[in-house]
């Protein structure tokens, strides 16, 4: 069995020679963390599928259960228009994967994802994937891959928020959205559908998340439980809620870019 994962190849590409210094004991901590054999397991069994099939493949082996509301305001495919899809992202992995099947299933496979690199490991995700470098430096491509990704002939799915949710005061919600969608869909004349996910991560996730939040911002080392959390979350029920289309005409100067990104959020939020 091939290792499509393989930590120590990530951490020497990420790393350059420093890499030789991470201590061994850490490293196969971070490999039990990444559930890096579980994870190439499933890789390897499902290797020979791409896109739409490979994100069913992945739904039916996290046994994760879809309750879909509001199918019938995905608006049909043969329509010649173009969407952007947003949803509220509060596993910050599997909610991303069940959408891209639901949304790849009714467009015959025609979207994509704008991810962070560390998902182009994939093979199955990356032919869906115009990808976005999240870690470390802001990659200065990303204006670029933006833009080709809302010049395609393809529908947009985004998580406007960047990170998975967090949990302040009780309450798991997003923290602000970035306005890019906003900006790109009026430029591109893209109406914007809503998408409301159900579900949350562990407590123990969202207090490594708020402490990494407030005292260790550069590097979002919460990213790094995320798989864990995947596997905590095998076997559940998930509400997804589609909204109505909200045609781009509604952004106008009325608001700012970012105040409309608000604005979308809270009818996420209302779904």
């Amino acid at each position: 069995m091939e290792k499509t994962i393989d930590l120590d190849v990530i951490l020497k590409n990420k790393m350059g020679d420093k890499a030789k210094w991470v201590p061994s004991p850490l490293v196969n901590w971070l490999k039990r963390v990444i559930h890096q054999d579980q994870v190439n397991a499933f890789l390897w069994e499902s290797r020979e599928l791409t896109g739409t099939p490979w994100l069913e493949a992945c739904v039916k082996y996290l046994e994760m259960t879809l309750k879909v509301e509001g199918k019938e305001n995905l608006p049909d495919k043969n329509d010649g228009k173009l969407y952007t899809f947003v949803s509220n992202h509060p596993l910050g992995g599997a909610d991303g994967v069940a959408l891209g099947a639901i949304i790849g299933r009714h467009y015959d496979s025609n979207f994509r994802y704008l991810v962070n690199d560390l998902l182009m490991n994939l093979p199955g995700l990356a032919p869906l994937c115009i990808p976005i470098n999240k870690t470390g430096k802001q990659s200065r491509d990303f204006p670029a891959m933006v833009e080709a990704g809302f010049k395609s002939d393809h529908h947009m799915l985004m998580f406007p928020a960047g990170l998975c949710s967090r949990k302040k005061d009780g309450v798991i919600r997003d923290l602000p959205w970035k306005k890019t969608f906003i900006s790109k869909s009026v430029e591109t004349h893209r109406d914007v559908v809503p998408i409301h996910f159900s579900g949350q991560n562990s407590e123990k996730f969202y207090r490594l998340a708020n402490f990494c939040d407030s005292h260790i911002k550069k590097v979002n080392i919460a990213m790094l439980f995320l798989v864990d959390e995947m596997y905590k979350n095998v076997g559940k029920t998930f509400n997804v809620s589609i909204g109505k289309p909200i045609p781009w005409q509604t952004f106008d100067k009325s608001k700012t870019a970012s105040e409309w990104a608000e604005y979308v959020k809270n009818k996420v939020y209302e779904l």
